[in-house]
């Protein structure tokens, strides 16, 4: 069994929740340093300032897992891929889908693995639906994907300006369940974006697909409600109706899902669940020098601010 030895570049609150704890439990990796302009630290490993420190300290360092805001993350993974290492990306995975073209390209050329991580995508109930979709034809599509920002995203000041994604940081999730489940492609076909009049990102956004696996007779039919000023209960819900009449209904991110009004899988979701598969995902790539690069989500989001109406509402502050 191959054990790669990784560090993680940007030490947040993702890095801390999930990326730390998952790589401790996981035999095929083992964590040999950070990077973090602030200096947080980890036991028994070194903390370095800067990615070029790192690389010079640990020339044998296999991968990294690339985990700052999207904004820096193109320059990042493109020194990382030049001093030979592997490229695990944190979603959103980069600041354009260009840049993200760009990079896939470039790890190719070098024989360096890179992998976009779609995080939503590993829950249990998402190959379930993917596989029960396969040839059917989609009546209706809802999807309901509303938190609390101040919960998930306290004085993060980065995902309200420009290339910080806003409302799609999480809305991304759900289209990265909409694209890994439809059984043909989609499009944005109408967007309304929602954005604090003092904030450079939509806090709130309504989007209308189309798509050719749709019933023509229900035009907008497909839609997307995303919303960062959700309290109480959170919302993360896609109901799916096909024109045979069978109706899907997944809960909890992906985690659970119901056919029918039946539940079909509904049990606990792991703490980690999600990025246990990343992870698991990874290292497999690294076995057989394989990258993974999955534009479609991220392309979902470029096309909804490339047509989306802006709204303009009141001031938010954290």
């Amino acid at each position: 069994m191959a054990v790669y030895s990784i560090a993680i570049i940007g030490v947040g609150k993702i890095s801390q929740d999930q990326h730390l704890p998952v790589i401790a439990n996981n035999p095929n990796f083992r964590l040999a340093a950070l990077v973090s302009q602030r200096g947080l630290a980890h036991p028994d490993v070194p903390t370095f300032k800067t990615p070029a420190e790192l690389y010079a300290a640990m020339p044998d360092l296999d991968a990294v897992a690339i985990c700052t805001p999207p904004s820096a993350r193109y320059t990042i993974a493109r020194e990382a891929l030049d001093a030979g290492k592997h490229v695990l990306l944190e979603k959103p995975p980069a600041p354009t889908v260009t840049e993200l073209t760009d990079l896939a390209g470039y790890a190719a050329t070098l024989d360096r693995v890179i992998f976009t991580t779609w995080h939503s995508q590993y829950n249990a109930a998402v190959e379930e639906v993917r596989s029960r979709l396969i040839g059917e034809r989609i009546k209706r599509l809802t999807i309901t994907w509303k938190e609390d920002v101040r919960r998930w995203h306290p004085g993060q000041d980065w995902i309200w300006e420009v290339g910080g994604f806003g409302v799609f940081d999480p809305g991304i999730n759900a289209l990265s369940i909409l694209t890994r489940i439809m059984p043909g492609p989609i499009f944005v076909h109408d967007a309304s974006l929602v954005y604090p009049s003092n904030r450079d990102m939509p806090i709130a956004a309504d989007l209308v697909f189309s798509s050719p696996v749709a019933s023509e007779a229900q035009p907008g039919a497909l839609t997307a409600a995303f919303d960062w000023r959700q309290t109480g209960e959170q919302s993360w819900t896609i109901d799916i109706e096909t024109d045979a009449g069978q109706r899907f209904s997944l809960t909890g991110g992906g985690s659970k899902l119901a056919i029918d009004g039946t539940p079909l899988l509904d049990a606990p979701t792991p703490q980690h669940g999600e990025y246990e598969g990343i992870y698991k995902r990874f290292a497999t790539l690294l076995d057989s020098g394989s990258s993974a690069v999955d534009v479609a989500p991220f392309q979902l989001v470029a096309d909804a601010f490339m047509i989306g109406k802006r709204v303009v509402t009141e001031p938010f502050e954290d």
